[in-house]
């Protein structure tokens, strides 16, 4: 999807070439993940120029906002604290990242 939204409609070769390097991933498993996508409807595939294209029918910000919360939701039962918690004991944050969330909560606290 990000290889689509970065660079708009494409053929399938040109989906490869970005994908499946970066992936570690082979044509076949690109090309079945276009069929999940499709099948989904979060592509359409066109013709132009006697070739298939694909663009996303989805927004980056409406698809990783539905994946996130699947994520959320299979993992850490749809609670936001534990997966925050998993992180923050997993690896150790930066300074930043620390601040930001802070940040965050400060953020969503004055809101109540």
């Amino acid at each position: 999807m990000d290889a689509l939204w970065r660079r708009g409609p494409l053929v399938v070769e040109d989906i490869i070439a970005d994908v499946a390097p970066a992936q570690r991933w082979s044509d076949a498993t690109v090309k079945a993940l276009i069929g999940r996508l499709l099948k989904k409807q979060a592509l359409e595939s066109f013709r132009e120029g006697g070739r298939s294209r694909y663009r996303p029918l989805v927004a980056r910000e409406a698809y990783v906002a539905a994946e996130s919360q699947g994520f959320l939701d299979r993992m850490f039962g749809g609670e936001l604290a534990p997966f925050v918690t998993h992180f923050a004991e997993g690896r150790k944050l930066k300074p930043a990242d620390v601040a930001r969330l802070k940040a965050l909560i400060a953020k969503l606290d004055d809101g109540d």
